[in-house]
């Protein structure tokens, strides 16, 4: 029957996807593990009933915050602040489309693959703190701790990070994190980036990289062709005459990401897949920090 036919050809595609997921797991762990060690925790003053530090008083602050006990030690008069504790969802989307796939070296992992691993260890030093978080566009609620970066994980191996869920329920001033390529036109982005914004939130985009994307090193007879197979492959004669405007085409692009970023108040992380991924992860995780 072909609807069998077509389960059956499902089910093959996202056991094969999934199948990497273990080894991407623990790369993901190992990073955050790193960058775990040299980053500030979460702790801030606010709403919550931990205690967290003495601090002198100040004409802003009410009456009833003032700690009598710790005050009447000395001639100061003393605030008893408590931690920080409620917790933020954060909701994380990864691009799943074709282009994702790509990588211009077999040394070099897939741009899906990276965006996949920072998305997981970013969240891990997340949910560590306290925050939730959810794949946008699922069904999952967001969630914290171990159990629930499990399900994350297992979530974005079954994900394939559509479009579409862009436009998943989303709640007021929650927190995004956009994992792509960013390479369809930056029109595009702009108008869901947009309506992003306008729910309202705030939020992050992780701008992955190929390095030769960025470079263009290619010489001679080069043909180019589209990961999606919609457009006809497009050769090139002398590829390095296009070297130099290909270079500044691309910079063009990435200023217009940069952009509507700002415009919209959300932050730019930007990493080539030829760096280690633990830089990125510190950026991402002090973006998330500076919003919160």
């Amino acid at each position: 029957m072909p609807v069998a036919t077509d389960a059956h050809h499902l089910r093959s595609d996202a056991d094969r996807l999934a199948s990497g997921y273990p080894a991407l797991l623990a790369e993901a762990e190992r990073v955050a593990a790193m960058v775990a060690a040299g980053v500030h925790g979460r702790r801030r003053p606010g709403q919550g009933e931990t205690f967290w530090q003495y601090r002198p008083y100040d004409v802003s602050d009410p009456a009833n915050r003032i700690d009598w006990r710790r005050s009447a030690r000395g001639d100061s008069v003393f605030v008893r602040d408590t931690e920080w504790e409620a917790a933020n969802s954060v909701y994380i989307w990864r691009d799943g489309s074709a282009g994702m796939d790509w990588r211009s070296s077999p040394k070099l992992p897939t741009k899906r693959d990276r965006a996949s691993v920072l998305t997981l260890a970013v969240a891990s030093l997340l949910m560590r703190g306290g925050e939730r978080c959810a794949l946008l566009g699922e069904s999952e609620r967001p969630r914290a701790g171990r159990v629930g970066y499990e399900r994350l994980a297992m979530r974005m191996a079954s994900s394939d990070g559509a479009l579409q869920s862009l436009s998943g329920k989303l709640p007021a001033h929650a927190k995004l994190l956009i994992a792509s390529d960013f390479l369809t036109d930056a029109e595009h982005w702009q108008a869901r980036l947009a309506a992003l914004a306008a729910r309202p939130s705030t939020g992050v985009l992780l701008h992955i990289i190929d390095p030769a994307e960025e470079s263009f090193p290619y010489k001679g007879r080069v043909e180019i062709r589209s990961p999606v197979g919609k457009v006809l492959p497009y050769l090139l004669g002398r590829a390095e005459r296009a070297q130099e405007e290909y270079r500044a085409r691309f910079a063009a692009h990435c200023e217009r990401i940069d952009e509507t970023a700002r415009h919209i108040g959300y932050t730019v992380v930007r990493h080539r897949t030829d760096q280690p991924a633990g830089p990125a992860l510190t950026a991402l995780y002090q973006a998330f920090e500076g919003s919160a």
